[in-house]
């Protein structure tokens, strides 16, 4: 159909149907969205969730075998709050990012149709279109240049690239040919027109919005941990729940007659009795809160992030931040500010007012306030004479242009002839080694500015040279060498060693040449001050080995490509698909990778790693594949989120620590129990009550705790750690035997002491002690993982204190006005100072034992 096309006349409306026909419309297909129903379903995925689901069908079974749901609801309840506040979470997220990302696709664009030029929407492009486009236009399709001059595009979306030089030639050096124009880029500078080649999901950039969009297989650190914490408990629980069964039920046929006897209905009766209580050690077993504090916490986090400028689609994105071990980053935009700047420069003639004038005449570029428009180097450049308190506008209207040569890529150079005061000048400014070819100097003075120039260069900036020529000279005169770069962002390089501080391996994928690459990369801090590292192997790792650019790598084999995956620090002229590549590679080694970018090009990369950080003024294509945007483009926010996570998932492990030393404290009381033959002596209502502390008091008190910056100090954990190491198991032991042997002791101390057995006031004394001890407990819980006292910034968590309170206060209400309902009578003043004072031991027992390990510490230094 190609050849059948004028280009000075374009599509017919025929040609234009059959070409929609054959190739569609020039839309992005957006992703599937997710329907709700299956959203909220995808909440019970997880697999706490799944045992618990487990529990209660088992304990429905016993509920209607015993006429009391108390503890099924009580499981249901738990469930189906996890899930929805989880589920109405990512919801809100989701309904802000696609405002955030929404896209239109009405944009006008000019095409050739009939014969004459018109505007149609951007989506109505079709194969074979010939589109004009000039300076400020976003290309709308991909396609072949067929004329242009001056051209310059901004591929910084698709390839990384700032400006890009386009002409008809096929060749060049950029990851596209020069004769091809893109999807989403901008005209910086020119004009052209193209033949339209590919639309929709066949451009580059969908071809990248759908790589960017395929299923993974990667799971969340905090999953797998997850999974592995459901596996050890229903293990653990299956366990002993068995071994209770056989020896409760062993026991009694070895000790009572009626075993001996054709009693087949009572003897049914009592193994019915000992297989209800195996499955009431099961669901016992089950941290029910544990969903609840997870959501809460992620939750929580999820809030507070977007408050700080961090807006975070998937709640798990949250406390996977703290297990990242490598930051794949992009440079344009994420550590640079994507800005062109003057950094310096050098004067080489006496009048300044001539320069100005050369640098406000000879451009194409505007200003419009503190914004540039056109070329951003240009731009640069009268931001420059704008902060020198010259208005450009005015030194326009001082001098007459007579003749105006624009850059091109050929001449490397633009030129200007003006008549100002009398005199004709020409203005001239582009490469320096051309624009110096043209002047007049001697060899020294030569030399000089070839070595500043080479300064410069070494630093990645980009250079420039002005000269001057008067109508009657006949060589030019030099006015001065410009040195431009696109600084970094402030916060920057602080934040890069904060993360590499934490144990975090910073590596950035750029489009941008290898100079530029491996000066950013020293300026930020990627490589150590002798340009060496050590190795994944151990091995000191040569300066050539952390360097590698797009085609190396994309000529290594996978196994080439793994083994080098770690070492490497910086890749430059990198396209789409290498930093996805870099990616997986890392993942394979067990790395947990973030990937933060802006561009479309970062899309796969973003979708594929474990979470994915895209920028605010990033496109819709990267911000859909990613988990968080960093509303605020600042990359002190990624180790600000890694803080977080870190911190979020030490709470977590703080709830897991004071719930399971109620859950072994519990089973351990029911096993005792049944062994002197008294039952747990709490009520269903007081076991609700004690639930409700474990579960929704305590997951908000210890998910609403701070972020702390101490946690940057530690490396990373690994991802196949489990979530409860060795000094929490230890501690969850002794603290739970602990409380088992108190509570025991009191018990059949209680039911000894008289004849009557256990009456309700020494009942509501063994209750109360039990809450206290999880109250006091609370407090340790609290400073688990470090050695500082649990009153440290106490009265900073707002969370903790009213906790605390509505327990005490609940406690006492519940034991003053319980009455048949909660089995209690009222405690006089002096019992409750005894059983407060008393229990309050767990607390000091726990201060004791930190200054200790504070001290032990302190020696070691």
């Amino acid at each position: 159909m190609a050849k059948e096309i004028n280009s000075n006349s374009g599509l017919s409306d025929e040609q234009v149907g059959q070409s929609r026909k054959r190739c569609g419309l020039n839309v992005l297909t957006p992703p599937r969205r997710i329907s709700l129903w299956k959203l909220y379903l995808d909440k019970y995925r997880d697999p706490i969730i799944q045992i618990l689901l487990v529990a209660a069908l088992i304990s429905l079974v016993l509920a209607f075998i015993e006429h009391n749901f108390m503890e099924t609801i009580g499981i249901f309840v738990a469930v189906f709050l996890a899930t929805t506040v989880g589920f109405y979470f990512e919801r809100d997220a989701a309904k802000k990012f696609h405002i955030l990302t929404a896209l239109s696709e009405g944009q006008p664009v000019k095409v050739r149709r009939n014969g004459r030029v018109i505007e149609i929407p951007r989506r109505d492009v079709v194969v074979d279109d010939i589109v004009l486009i000039e300076v400020g236009d976003e290309v709308p399709a991909d396609g072949v240049l067929l004329s242009c001059a001056d051209l310059q595009i901004n591929e910084s979306s698709l390839t990384g690239e700032p400006m890009t030089e386009k002409s008809l030639d096929e060749g060049g050096d950029g990851a596209y040919a020069r004769n091809v124009v893109l999807r989403s880029t901008m005209v910086m500078n020119g004009r052209g027109e193209f033949r339209v080649t590919a639309v929709g999901d066949a451009t580059e950039i969908g071809k990248v919005a759908v790589k960017s969009t395929e299923q993974t297989a990667v799971k969340t650190p905090l999953y797998v941990q997850l999974d592995k914490l459901a596996t050890m408990i229903s293990k653990v629980g299956s366990i002993v729940s068995v071994a209770a069964f056989v020896l409760f039920l062993g026991h009694d046929i070895l000790t009572n007659p009626v075993w001996g006897g054709k009693d087949y209905l009572y003897m049914a009766d009592l193994v019915l009795e000992y297989f209800m209580m195996a499955v009431t050690l099961i669901v016992m077993a089950v941290p029910e809160g544990l969903p609840m504090a997870v959501t809460l916490s992620l939750a929580l986090n999820m809030r507070r992030m977007l408050k700080s400028n961090n807006l975070v689609r998937k709640l798990h994105a949250c406390e996977t931040m703290g297990a990242v071990t490598v930051i794949c980053t992009d440079k344009t935009g994420t550590l640079t500010q994507n800005q062109m700047q003057v950094d310096t420069l050098l004067l080489k003639q006496r009048s300044e007012h001539l320069l100005h004038l050369a640098i406000a005449v000879n451009t194409t570029a505007e200003l419009d306030n503190d914004r540039g428009i056109g070329n951003p180097t240009e731009s640069a450049l009268l931001l420059w004479l704008k902060a020198k308190g010259h208005d450009y506008a005015e030194l326009r209207k001082q001098c007459t242009v007579v003749s105006q040569q624009p850059f091109s890529t050929e001449r490397k150079y633009m030129s200007t002839r003006v008549l100002a005061g009398g005199t004709q000048y020409l203005f001239v400014k582009g490469a320096p080694e051309i624009v110096l070819a043209k002047c007049d100097l001697d060899d020294k003075e030569k030399q000089k500015v070839q070595e500043e120039l080479a300064d410069f260069q070494r630093k990645a900036m980009r250079t420039l040279a002005f000269a001057y020529q008067k109508a009657e000279d006949e060589k030019m005169t030099l006015q001065a060498i410009v040195a431009i770069t696109d600084p970094l962002r402030k916060e920057v390089p602080a934040a890069v060693q904060e993360c590499r501080k934490a144990g975090i391996e910073v590596k950035m994928v750029t489009g941008d040449t290898a100079a530029t690459a491996f000066e950013i990369g020293k300026q930020i801090g990627i490589f150590e001050e002798d340009n060496t590292s050590i190795g994944a192997d151990g091995e000191m790792t040569p300066l050539e080995e952390q360097m590698i650019t797009g085609e190396q790598w994309e000529a290594l084999s996978d196994e080439e490509a793994y083994k080098r995956a770690q070492n490497i620090r910086v890749m430059s002229r990198a396209r789409p698909t290498d930093k996805q590549r870099l990616v997986t590679m890392l993942q394979k080694h067990g790395e947990v990778v973030a990937v933060t970018g802006d561009g479309t090009n970062d899309a796969p990369a973003l979708h594929y790693a474990h979470v994915g950080l895209s920028l605010g003024s990033g496109t819709s294509v990267a911000k859909e594949a990613s988990d968080m945007t960093l509303l605020d483009d600042s990359f002190k926010s990624i180790a600000n989120a890694v803080m977080w996570g870190r911190s979020l998932y030490r709470n977590l492990q703080r709830f897991l620590f004071f719930q399971l030393v109620v859950n072994v404290a519990a089973l351990l009381l029911v096993l005792g129990g049944s062994i002197i033959g008294t039952e747990m002596p709490l009520t269903v209502t007081q076991i609700l009550w004690v639930n409700l502390i474990m579960d929704t008091f305590a997951a908000l008190a210890l998910a609403s705790l701070p972020p702390s910056h101490e946690v940057m100090k530690e490396k990373p954990r690994k991802a196949s750690d489990f979530i409860i190491n060795r000094s929490m198991g230890t501690g969850i032991l002794f603290c739970g035997i602990s409380f088992f042997v108190v509570m025991l002791a009191f018990l059949v101390y209680c039911e000894r002491r008289g004849r009557g057995g256990v009456d309700t006031h020494e009942l509501t004394w063994f209750f109360t002690t039990f809450v206290m001890l999880q109250f006091w407990n609370l407090f340790n819980a609290k400073a688990l993982g470090s050695n500082r006292s649990a009153f440290r910034h106490f009265f900073q968590d707002k969370g903790m204190q009213l906790v605390l309170l509505l327990v005490l206060a609940g406690q006492w209400l519940i034991v003053t006005f319980g009455g048949e309902m909660f089995r209690t009578q009222p405690l006089s003043l002096k019992e409750w100072a005894i059983i407060v004072g008393s229990t309050s031991l767990v607390l000091w027992t726990g201060e004791l034992y930190r200054a200790a390990k504070r001290a032990m510490c302190h020696k070691e230094e």
